[in-house]
């Protein structure tokens, strides 16, 4: 089994600075003078100096709908076809352990791509409207 090597130079010593003569010498990289030059010095961020910062001169109004947003993962009828056995249950344990839907705060929505054959029994899921006449249509049923 051939060992992995990393690359001459892919490694190198970080610099530790402001400790004398023999780090880098003189400013250290610091540059001469001034509030960044010296050890605990430097600004907090979105700092400007005393100018009335960007994120506050910004105005924040109205009312985002964000973190109530829902989110639906799609599930076409082609992936229910070949994943399903004819008058199986389909609900959102079996989805997942199909692996036809993937994370925890995820909701599947049945979607009419693609054809059904089987008639399946569509629990607790989501279904758009043509999705549901399709599953009827089949012989499934939708609870």
């Amino acid at each position: 089994m051939a060992q992995i090597v990393k690359p001459l130079g892919a490694t190198k010593k970080k610099t530790i600075v402001g400790r004398g003569a023999s780090s880098k010498g003189r400013a250290c990289g610091r540059g001469h003078d001034g509030q960044n030059s010296r050890s605990g010095g430097g600004v907090r961020l979105g700092f400007e100096g005393g100018q009335m910062p960007l994120y506050r001169r910004v105005a924040r109004r109205g009312f985002s709908n964000c973190p109530f947003k829902v989110t639906y993962q799609a599930v076409s009828l082609k992936d229910l076809e070949v994943s399903y056995e004819a008058g199986e249950v389909v609900n959102d344990e079996s989805l997942r352990s199909k692996g036809l839907i993937k994370g925890n705060g995820t909701i599947a929505k049945i979607l009419s791509n693609g054809e059904l054959t089987k008639a399946l029994t569509v629990d607790g899921i989501k279904c758009s409207a043509s999705a549901a006449e399709r599953i009827k249509a089949v012989g499934g049923e939708v609870k």
